[in-house]
């Protein structure tokens, strides 16, 4: 976030091991953290909703095929704006607030909890939803990517339940999937970035979606649309390994017990095979 909206013609940070190095000198370890609640507080339940909305969906289009598998997803990653939007405003704004300081002198916000409040109180609901537009583009496409790619990687693979390299071999196909869903539509992620930072100094730059390109185009160049990406891929990997991994041992775990002979779950591959 710090990278993606830094000013161009005063930048703070070189790059992302840079950027990391000073935030724990100028803010100590726990600047690492800040606005860790928002994603606490939410990711939960978009997680639940994601896989459970993928599944079903992918279970009312009738066969796993590439383009359901794609379609699913997609579904999954618009609904999951709702609950995404907001987190990641007040993700943002956490992030931004007090840059460079060991102790804030001025706290707008004193958790992300807070930090949606005080917005609702002073814009309402379309402020809690600032750059849901930009949210649903970058999401929607996404999420297909994402669970198309790792349907791909563990049929490619062969995760079978008896296979003693299941783990690994899951752990690194939601890892590639992770890091294809974010190179699929980064570019927006910058741009919803941008726009969920505006006006956190009192100064508003952009209008909408299309000025705020064409601004951060005119002043910036191309390269503009992939700041930050370095720090993303590195997160992403890790993330989405554990997030896919858990999700598919612990379906194969349930299936297995027969505790939930109803349920197909929506990572595991549907083939003709014990997994």
């Amino acid at each position: 976030v710090r990278l993606q909206v830094q000013n161009v013609e005063k930048p703070l940070y070189r790059g992302t091991f840079h950027c990391f190095q000073s935030i724990i000198k100028q803010e100590s370890a726990f600047g690492l953290y800040k606005g860790i609640g928002s994603p606490m507080m939410g990711l939960t339940f978009i997680n639940a909703l994601v896989f459970g909305v993928q599944g079903n969906t992918l279970r009312a289009l009738g066969k796993d095929t590439p383009l359901n598998q794609f379609l699913a997803g997609s579904a999954a990653g618009a609904i999951q704006c709702v609950i995404c939007c907001p987190m990641e405003l007040a993700k943002t704004r956490m992030q931004l607030q007090g840059t460079g300081e060991y102790k804030q002198k001025t706290k707008n916000y004193k958790n992300s909890l807070d930090c949606l409040i005080k917005i609702y109180q002073k814009e309402g609901l379309r402020g809690i939803n600032r750059g849901m537009v930009s949210t649903f583009i970058r999401e929607t496409p996404s999420f297909g990517f994402y669970f198309l790619t790792y349907d791909c990687m563990t049929r490619y693979l062969g995760c079978e339940a008896e296979d003693s390299y299941v783990i690994p071999k899951l752990l690194f196909s939601g890892g590639m999937s992770g890091i294809v869903s974010w190179l699929s539509t980064y570019p927006m992620d910058v741009i919803k970035s941008r726009l969920q930072a505006d006006g956190v100094g009192g100064v508003t730059q952009y209008k909408g979606i299309l000025d705020c390109v064409r601004k951060s185009y005119h002043e910036e160049g191309w390269r503009v649309f992939t700041r930050g990406l370095t720090s993303t891929l590195l997160r992403a990997f890790p993330v989405n390994a554990a997030t896919f991994a858990t999700v598919t041992v612990f379906l194969m775990y349930m299936k297995s017990e027969d505790n939930l002979p109803e349920c197909e779950p929506a990572p595991v591959i549907h083939q003709p095979s014990s997994l």
